[in-house]
């Protein structure tokens, strides 16, 4: 097994929701190397892809300034608080941003999308029944909802207009669990 030693970390620069840090390491070869180490404050948040009964999806609108470009993407949000289940986020998420809240929630993946560099973890779900709730934006919010179909979102990420991981993990769950049965017809 590969193993390396953190040796020492030296903070660079901290910000509202993340500090950067130099990562001095120790490798199997005995060589000291110097990484860089993105540390979410509040460990990240989760997003859920929400399917109605016609599999039509909601995805959210909103400019990026990673991108410098406005972007698609399934709803989500970071914790409100260190421990916060990705599934509370993730309702919660929903229902601020889209007005919708899924009754039932399938669990997709935890994942880590820039694990080079950043430890942001992302709970993923696919939120199903939805009942309508009340949007409920954070005042530096600027959502569209945008209503199209699964299939016709998974075109978007062909296209390259749908560049987001999360969304993109969870669309393409979404159709695997269908085809599998794990999600049934809606």
């Amino acid at each position: 097994m590969v193993e390396f030693k953190r040796e020492k970390m030296e903070l660079v620069c901290e910000a509202k929701v993340v500090e950067l840090y130099k990562d001095y390491l120790t490798t199997p070869g005995g060589d000291t190397v110097c990484y860089d180490y993105i540390k979410h404050k509040r460990g990240g948040g989760a997003g859920v892809l929400l399917v109605d009964e016609e599999e039509n999806t909601y995805l959210v609108k909103q400019y990026r300034n990673s991108i410098d470009a406005v972007d698609m993407e399934i709803p989500a949000g970071g914790y409100s608080y260190i421990g916060e289940k990705g599934i509370t986020c993730a309702m919660r998420e929903a229902e601020e941003e889209t007005g919708f809240i899924p009754q039932k929630m399938h669990h997709v993946a935890n994942m880590v999308s820039s694990i080079g560099t950043f430890d942001e973890r992302t709970d993923v779900y696919i939120g199903t029944e939805l009942s309508k709730g009340n949007v409920k934006l954070d005042p530096d919010e600027y959502i569209e909802v945008v209503k199209l179909s699964v299939d016709s979102a998974i075109e978007l990420i062909y296209k390259g207009e749908i560049v987001d991981s999360k969304t993109i993990a969870a669309l393409f769950a979404y159709k695997q669990m269908r085809n599998s049965g794990i999600i049934n017809k809606i």
